[in-house]
């Protein structure tokens, strides 16, 4: 399936968005977790990391990758329930997992 230059586009300003609340809600980590913590094989690294290390280091520079290369997208993703309960205690998480839940739904229309 070929994705189309607007979806590619609102996907890009989606991750770029979702890093911006990131920083905004001071979820944005200084520094790189231990690249054994990142070779998790547990979804969501969760074994390893945060969901917040996963979201910076695992999900949003795999989502530039893709949306560069115009390689072929998820058909689905839900990740904005997950953001939802892993951030629940967070203050500012609103803003993070509004910008996720868009992603999911863009994702999910672009089957």
């Amino acid at each position: 399936m070929t994705n189309n230059l607007t979806q590619l586009h609102e996907l890009a300003d989606l991750i770029l968005s979702i890093e911006q609340s990131m920083r905004a809600a001071d979820f944005w980590h200084a520094q790189a977790p231990a690249p054994a913590a990142m070779a998790s094989r547990t979804p969501f690294c969760a074994d390893t990391l945060a969901f917040s290390e996963w979201l910076q280091f695992v999900f949003i520079p795999r989502m530039r990758t893709l949306i560069e290369q115009n390689a072929a997208l998820p058909g689905a993703s839900a990740i904005a329930p997950l953001a939802e309960e892993a951030l629940a205690e967070k203050p500012g998480k609103r803003e993070v997992v509004e910008r996720l839940r868009q992603f999911d739904r863009v994702i999910t229309a672009n089957v």
